[in-house]
């Protein structure tokens, strides 16, 4: 394989890995997986995909699971940052063994599901693992704030100083969030967990090609971040309620902020933008113009997530400078 592009050519085969491992988990669902009784859904925020009598090795077997799992990447990420390594078009040693780690431990949560079913559910909160990934989301914003700004082009200064910080370890907690969200969950068929798994399935493709030019791909590391608004909508709609607001919220993200670090041309900012205000008269339209407002609660909370997290950064830093 030609080194200077093997990361390409990695980041391809884990899309269509990444495709295919999600058609097994909707044929097993079809075809093998026999949970047994299931919590009954209840009002409000309950995540009932877990099993109503669970036991030690039901536990056990998801916990431990996310732990090698967890502990591995860990382990090699910090092997990684020791090398200071160039970022290239091949792969490294680790990005190789990353990529490894990453393939059977998803191959490990398949069986543990077909086995013992529960995941991390039965002993953790379900807005864990949904904020988990939206601190995520709001520490790439501060991350990418000195290249495409947060506002229409428009960075932040004072922002761009906890940028350097993130940049360093960013890597840790990335891992974190979508292995703990990985571990959350049973491989179940419906939709919601399909287009879910395939979402972190991409994600650790993206932790394992750290420090190649495939890993600061801007056109791939945006249209992860875009992915966000269409499973919060697929999600959403699936429940019944709410789907334009996390569509269209996240959607207005990648208007306001994302799409000005893609070096598109003046038009076609603007072509996008206004596609996007035509698409929520058409979506609004029969809904109630009322509620339209609903679409802002999620750009406000990713931006000021960004000024509540670089404040943190920042005052932690001071507190922690010598006198």
């Amino acid at each position: 394989m030609n080194q200077s592009t093997a990361s390409s050519r990695a980041l391809w085969g884990g899309i269509l890995f990444s495709f295919g491992f999600t058609a097994l988990i909707w044929y097993a669902g079809a075809h093998w997986l026999v949970p047994g009784a299931l919590t009954p859904d209840r009002p409000g925020f309950w995540y009932e995909w877990q099993l109503v009598a669970p036991t030690v090795w039901t536990r056990a077997t998801a916990w431990a699971g996310y732990l090698v799992h967890q502990v591995a990447m860990w382990w090699l990420i910090w092997s990684a940052q020791k090398e200071r390594p160039g970022y290239t078009g091949g792969l490294h040693r680790f990005n190789v063994l990353a990529l490894g780690v990453n393939a059977l431990g998803i191959a490990l949560h398949f069986v543990q599901t077909q086995v013992w079913y529960d995941g991390l559910a039965q002993d953790v909160h379900e807005a864990t693992a949904q904020w988990s990934v939206i601190l995520l989301l709001i520490v790439v914003l501060i991350m990418e704030n000195k290249r495409r700004g947060l506002l229409f082009g428009a960075g932040s200064t004072w922002v761009e100083r906890a940028g350097p910080f993130l940049r360093r370890y960013h890597g840790y907690y990335f891992s974190w969030a979508i292995i703990y969200t990985f571990w959350y969950h049973p491989m179940e068929d419906t939709w919601g967990h399909l287009f879910g798994f395939l979402y972190m399935f991409l994600l650790m493709l993206q932790g394992s090609l750290f420090f190649t030019r495939a890993h600061v791909n801007r056109k791939w590391t945006v249209l992860l971040e875009v992915s966000f608004a269409f499973h919060g909508g697929m999600v959403a709609y699936l429940a019944g309620h709410g789907w334009r607001m996390f569509l269209l919220g996240g959607l207005a993200t990648f208007s306001i902020t994302q799409m000005h670090g893609l070096g598109l041309s003046r038009r076609a900012r603007w072509f996008i933008g206004l596609g996007y205000l035509a698409g929520v008269g058409v979506l609004y339209a029969g809904h109630g113009w009322q509620r339209v407002p609903e679409i802002v609660g999620i750009p406000l909370t990713l931006l000021g997530g960004v000024f509540v997290l670089s404040l943190v950064i920042l005052g932690g830093q001071r507190a922690l400078r010598p006198a």
